[in-house]
């Protein structure tokens, strides 16, 4: 099923850019909270995982 996962791989990268975007108008607004950018980081780096293992 390359199509299902070709998906997930989308879906996976919009809420990991959909995430940036949240979080950096947090830290514009409220200051920065390093549990948010921690959160950030796992997500990129399970989307960045999600990415290499499927290519």
């Amino acid at each position: 099923m390359p199509g299902s996962t070709n998906g997930s791989i989308r879906t996976m990268g919009a809420l990991t850019v959909g995430g940036l975007v949240l979080v950096t108008a947090y830290t514009v607004a409220l200051g920065s909270n390093g549990w948010l950018w921690f959160g950030w980081v796992v997500l990129g780096l399970l989307t960045l995982t999600l990415v290499v293992t499927q290519s």
